[in-house]
């Protein structure tokens, strides 16, 4: 099995993130009748801030991202973006891995995590699993919500991935 890796996204990797979206989220939206094959890349450009995004490699081919954006003025939780794996690559962990690291860090800073993810995907199992409760839907997304649990043991340094200013390991 190949080996794979995080590292913190830059603006050139934007073009290589869209195709992963476009695959990942084709399924998805085709069921939901909302696939257009330039408006699903086009809304990862229009979103894309590289300082909130890891990006997923495999031996050095991107195969996916995750993004943190921090809470903004008037927010009350941080907001976890832009979360795609190709599919050649699911199954493996890796999503596993990545939201837990990403959770870990959010709950040693006490950070509330929201999310939406599209009906009828299978991401939301994943995300459930890791604590994340409906907070509202509607006929194209699902609103999810995660509290911080405190967690004792923590120390700085102890997580290769930072959010809120992404560092990966």
């Amino acid at each position: 099995m190949a080996e794979w890796s995080t590292r913190q996204a830059t603006e050139a990797d934007v073009e290589a993130v869209a195709e992963v979206r476009a695959v990942a989220l084709r399924g998805d939206l085709e069921r939901l009748g909302r696939y257009d094959e330039h408006r699903v890349r086009q809304r990862l450009r229009d979103g894309w801030m590289p300082g909130n995004t890891l990006v997923v490699e495999e031996d050095g081919v991107v195969v996916g991202c995750v993004a943190l954006r921090p809470a903004g003025t008037g927010e009350d939780a941080d907001w976890l973006e832009h979360f795609y794996l190709d599919p050649r690559v699911q199954g493996r962990g890796i999503g596993t891995a990545l939201l837990g690291g990403l959770l870990e860090a959010a709950d040693r800073d006490g950070r509330r995590v929201r999310l939406n993810v599209l009906q009828g995907s299978a991401a939301r199992r994943l995300y459930e699993r890791h604590g994340f409760e409906l907070e509202k839907e509607d006929a194209v997304d699902v609103f999810l919500v995660r509290e911080p649990r405190p967690r004792y043991g923590w120390f700085e340094g102890e997580s290769g991935l930072r959010v809120g200013g992404l560092r990966s390991s």
